[in-house]
């Protein structure tokens, strides 16, 4: 990329009109047709946990275009086989199953996790925005159930077959909303202040961005990369259910599902692997905090992973 391509870039992104599908459209003009190459996953095995319609189900299909097998992992197991169904009307030659796992819970966690042997490929994406405060079954608020616990008890107990992979890769998908976030490792569980569906779901995004270095750390003597990116303003049935208001506003602007899921697809599959331990959009690595305020103490996000630790019996 170019200083003249560097710099448009960088004012897209702070102007957040990066985030929209003109940010897209101008990003990928500077980037490699063959990147990655197109059969770049042949012979690896891909999870994609959320799967069974919108960014899930766009990643699924990206990742079996470029030779994956892939698991669609899903709570509902009838939307997952029609998700399966869309992935191979799009991919014929596909190699795509489903397996149920519900990410918030941790006994589906361990029971999903005992089945799967082989694994190279592991992007979290399973999401939810709650209306109103609920917990999980083991009693911990469900986004920081879904995003955070549950996701982090999956890659542990992955861990020996991502040790196993060569070039084992793990990828949060998380969201441009959570620059808005302070990290709350003080009220993890949000039992404080009045509780509002969109800021608990931007505090555990938060979460994931700024675990994803203390992770790679922790999981790179076993050669397991760790990413986390943001999809942009992609129009998702996830995006109609929980902000509508929003899509309606900015219906117009919003990335394709495809758009919104290109950077976790091409951090799966890209040669060599991108630095470890960072946060992308469009293929750039991205600051974590653009707004004043939001940088967490030093030592904060290494005490989060400790209590998350403790939460799932690690």
């Amino acid at each position: 990329m170019g200083v003249p391509e560097l710099l448009l870039d960088t004012v897209l992104d702070r102007a957040v009109v990066g985030y929209s599908r003109l940010g897209y459209a101008v990003r990928r003009r500077t980037w490699a047709a063959d990147d990655p190459a197109p059969d770049a996953l042949r012979g690896r095995v891909a999870l994609v946990t959320g799967e069974s319609s919108g960014l899930g189900e766009a990643t699924a299909t990206g990742l079996a275009r470029l030779g994956a097998e892939v698991v669609l992992v899903v709570r509902d197991l009838g939307r997952g086989e029609q998700a399966l169904a869309r992935v191979r009307a799009q991919v014929p030659a596909a190699k795509v199953r489903t397996a149920r796992c519900d990410v918030s819970d941790f006994a589906s966690v361990r029971e999903f996790a005992a089945r799967e042997s082989r694994v190279d490929v592991l992007v979290h994406n399973a999401g939810v925005l709650p209306p109103e405060r609920r917990e999980s079954v083991d009693g911990h608020e469900i986004t920081f159930a879904t995003h955070v616990l549950g996701p982090l008890l999956l890659t542990e107990l992955l861990r020996p077959a991502l040790r196993a992979a060569e070039d084992g890769r793990v990828i949060f998908v998380s969201s441009g909303g959570m620059y808005t976030q302070r990290l709350a490792v003080d009220d993890a569980e949000y039992r404080t202040g009045t509780y509002r569906g969109a800021t608990a779901y931007a505090r555990t995004k938060r979460m994931q961005v700024e675990l994803t270095p203390v992770l790679a750390e922790r999981w790179r003597p076993d050669g397991i990369a760790v990413h986390s990116t943001h999809p942009g303003w992609a129009d998702t049935p996830g995006l109609a259910d929980s902000l509508p208001a929003f899509r309606r506003l900015v219906g117009p602007a919003l990335r394709t599902a495809a758009e919104g899921a290109d950077t976790a697809v091409w951090l799966a599959a890209t040669r060599p692997g991108p630095p470890p331990g960072r946060f992308w959009h469009d293929r750039r690595a991205r600051p974590a905090h653009l707004l004043p305020g939001t940088r967490p103490p030093a030592g904060d996000p290494e005490r989060l992973l400790r209590d998350c630790l403790a939460a799932v019996g690690r």
